[in-house]
């Protein structure tokens, strides 16, 4: 999930929290109540709604390739002649890819925009899972699902500089958050309906359908996102931004070297911060959906398969509740930031250490439903970390800071989903798939490593980010405009 994994209303009271406002070296905050300069000073409105949505259903689109295997796996088994091990590669190679592209693309949005990133984000999408839809070797849709990795890597960091051009600072963590929760629809798509026409119209044409609908998205993008308020719809799409006026036309000059980008965005204690964030309250219900969670349920609890699929579901529904009131939180009061991810995190090791060390076999659906409520809120928390990050970088670094944060939690995502997958093979005598409860409940003990790891940094590193904070005036309360 970016997941993160998806998440835009307007708070009268604070200073931006996640607006890519803060200057370049050495930086210094402007006044409190005062505009946080032209990049940023995005009025909102109809236009700013038209464009966020244009990019965000690209993400939609990216969520349901992504998410689309795991209805999928044993026709997916099936139809490569391949057993589970096999199988939970698809999973870890796209998340690896997905992860390892998340500091490229956020370069390439710094450097070239947007809707570029997003147009080749369209093309690898539909390429990968058309390749997909039409193989039957399993190694060249092992290569399709990284392909497709590549192309779902382009569009969330592009769908957050959408926004953060287009709407004002303070709206920045309502912005990011409605993304997220706008992006789980295309989980319930893959679900809902994808897994219906897969048992109705069989396997190429479910992903060959799925894939041509990027080409009809990637239309869209072309004729009418416009990046800034003051570009031009229908700009081409490779152009000299030297010669483009409005805002590209100011901002060309302004491309640092790469590795500086990097190493600038890296030196904010707010950056590692993000990432550590991102790190340890995305994995457990990344790992739990992608991969793990349905065998827990049925093989390790005994559930069927429809409420197994029920309670996968409701993380899904839950996080969007959740998106709203944290995007919500986080746009009018800041300071809520460190008390809400430890909450999150603390709340989810409780309530895995309570269904772990359940005496008999089973756990009861009562304390089933309140782990997978609470793993509901690790995505949009997740997304609190993007809070820490941007208010001490400024605009011409947002992609690049985006895409460091929005590494964090795949990375600990992958180490999850190997490490339960590897005590599993070593608790299963002969191998196989035939997992036990007992060997389920030590399988998900290695949660509790990612997790001690990334607090460890979340505590170490606080205190020097809020101290940069405090350096450039950030979060300072702001009177209200007379009248």
């Amino acid at each position: 999930m970016s997941a993160d994994s998806a998440m835009p209303l307007v708070p009268a009271v604070s200073t931006p929290a996640t607006a890519l406002t803060a200057p370049t070296a050495p930086p210094t905050a402007p006044p409190a109540g005062q505009a946080p300069g032209p990049a940023t000073a995005a009025p909102g409105g109809r236009g700013a709604w038209l464009a966020w949505g244009i990019g965000v259903s690209v993400y939609v689109l990216a969520v349901v390739h992504r998410t689309s295997l795991g209805v999928a796996g044993i026709a997916a088994a099936a139809r490569f002649g391949i057993g589970p091990s096999a199988l939970s590669t698809f999973a870890i190679l796209q998340v690896l890819v997905y992860a390892g592209m998340q500091v490229p693309v956020g370069l390439l949005v710094d450097r070239f925009g947007p809707r570029r990133v997003l147009s080749c984000g369209l093309l690898l999408l539909t390429a990968g899972q058309l390749g997909f839809a039409l193989t039957t070797d399993f190694g060249t849709a092992l290569a399709c699902r990284a392909v497709l990795g590549c192309g779902d890597a382009m569009t969330f960091v592009s769908v957050l500089r959408v926004g953060a051009r287009w709407f004002p600072a303070r709206r920045n963590p309502f912005i990011a958050q409605l993304t997220g929760l706008v992006g789980t629809v295309g989980n319930l798509v893959s679900t809902l309906v994808l897994s219906q026409v897969l048992h109705s119209a069989g396997w190429t044409p479910t992903f060959g359908c799925t894939a041509l609908l990027g080409l009809g998205v990637l239309a869209v993008v072309l004729l009418f996102l416009r990046e800034t308020p003051d570009s031009r719809p229908r700009a081409p799409l490779f152009r000299d931004p030297a010669h483009d006026p409005g805002r590209e036309r100011q901002q060309a000059p302004a491309r640092p070297p790469l590795l500086p980008q990097i190493r600038a965005a890296w030196r904010e204690p707010g950056t590692r911060l993000g990432l550590w964030v991102h790190f340890t309250t995305a994995f457990p219900a990344s790992a739990f959906l992608l991969l793990w969670g349905m065998p827990f349920l049925m093989q390790g609890q005994g559930e069927s398969r429809a409420t197994a699929a029920g309670l996968l579901s409701l993380i899904i529904v839950v996080s969007m509740g959740f998106a709203l009131l944290f995007g919500q939180l986080m746009s009018r009061r800041p300071a809520a930031r460190t008390p809400l991810v430890f909450s999150v995190v603390l709340g989810t090791g409780a309530l895995w250490a309570a269904v772990l060390s359940w005496p008999g076999p089973h756990v009861p659906m009562w304390l089933l439903l309140v782990l997978v409520v609470v793993m509901g809120s690790n995505g949009p928390a997740s997304l609190v970390g993007l809070d820490y990050a941007r208010p001490v970088n400024p605009p011409e670094r947002g992609g690049t800071v985006s895409g460091i944060v929005n590494m964090g939690g795949f990375v600990a995502a992958v180490l999850a989903l190997f490490g339960i997958g590897l005590v599993l093979d070593l608790l299963t005598p002969g191998g196989g798939n035939g997992y036990t409860p007992h060997a389920f409940r030590l399988a998900f003990c290695v949660l509790y490593l990612p997790m001690a790891l990334g607090l460890s940094q979340i505590v170490r590193l606080r205190p020097l980010a809020a101290r940069r904070e405090a350096e450039l005036g950030l979060h300072r309360p702001r009177t209200r405009p007379a009248g």
